[in-house]
């Protein structure tokens, strides 16, 4: 009985150690911390969120300039799968950890102190949390490294044929507003980030250089709300099969300039000419929206 006690005591001191050691290692290099967790909103998730948001609404513009510039992403080729676990993944694992220990270290006080700030406080926090969730979603949903997860269930995004495949992926009015909620707070997240990343680096001190800020903050996020919208209401007025045709001539002649193996069924055919290669037959891509 005496070494039962002696060993829990042990593993409990143990415990409270490594607990120590944890607390003591953040609280040393709290400021250092708290300035990488701003930073990695603005660069490089931020600008990540930028990108893909302008790069989807391109879909207004059609089904073929919405693939143009899906392959002007995939023509990194091997490069692209490292360059999204350094610079999108770790990036955003990084700020959602940090994200969730300053939740974790505070209440939310609307109700004590309903001002404007506080509801700003508190609605970065939610949609932190919201957004989070929204993009592993997203990537079970539609990345490759979803794959193992949703199976054969839901249909995958192929970066080949990249209008005809998110149309059918996003085929259901549920989905479009699962979308339109976890873009929209994705959207507030990173505007409203920017007012607090200025105070954060001491750009804006003054109350005239805060209003200032917050009319760009306001603009920013307007500008990204209305390019995510856009794309939802674009992906919707897809013709799924005028753009299958579309995409498959473009990698026909894209396998053709690269010395690949022809689709199958597409043999003998010309570019320009009608393909009947089903989009399905292609190789599986590493790859997400």
């Amino acid at each position: 009985m005496v070494a039962v006690e002696w060993v829990g005591k042990r593993v409990g001191t143990s415990v409270s150690t490594d607990e120590s050691a944890a607390a003591s290692f953040l609280s040393r290099n709290q400021f250092l911390i708290y300035r990488l967790f701003s930073l990695s909103g603005l660069v490089p998730v931020g600008a990540f969120l930028v990108v893909h948001l302008l790069t989807n609404a391109s879909i207004l513009g059609g089904a073929e300039s919405f693939q143009g510039r899906v392959d002007l992403i995939h023509s990194l080729g091997p490069l692209l799968v490292p360059v999204e676990i350094a610079f999108i993944f770790l990036p955003i694992l990084f700020h959602a950890a940090v994200g969730f220990m300053i939740i974790a270290g505070g209440l939310p006080n609307v109700g004590s102190y309903p001002y404007a700030g506080n509801i700003r406080y508190t609605l970065q926090r939610a949609t932190g949390m919201i957004a989070f969730a929204f993009i592993v979603w997203h990537l079970i949903h539609l990345h490759w490294l979803g794959a193992p997860v949703r199976g054969t269930a839901m249909p995958g995004f192929d970066p080949h044929h990249a209008s005809s495949t998110l149309a059918v992926a996003m085929g259901s009015m549920a989905m479009n507003l699962l979308y339109c909620v976890g873009m929209l707070a994705a959207v507030y997240h990173f505007a409203n980030g920017l007012w607090s990343l200025g105070i954060t680096w001491g750009l804006w001190t003054s109350p005239a250089a805060m209003r200032r800020a917050n009319v760009v903050s306001v603009v920013v996020g307007v500008v990204l709300a209305v390019a995510g919208l856009g794309s939802l209401v674009g992906v919707r007025r897809v013709d799924v099969e005028a753009a299958r045709s579309m995409e498959t001539r473009r990698e026909e002649l894209r396998r053709m300039l690269e010395g690949e193996v022809p689709l199958p069924g597409a043999a003998g055919v010309g570019v320009g000419q009608p393909l009947r290669a089903d989009p399905s037959a292609a190789e599986p891509q590493r790859s997400g929206t």
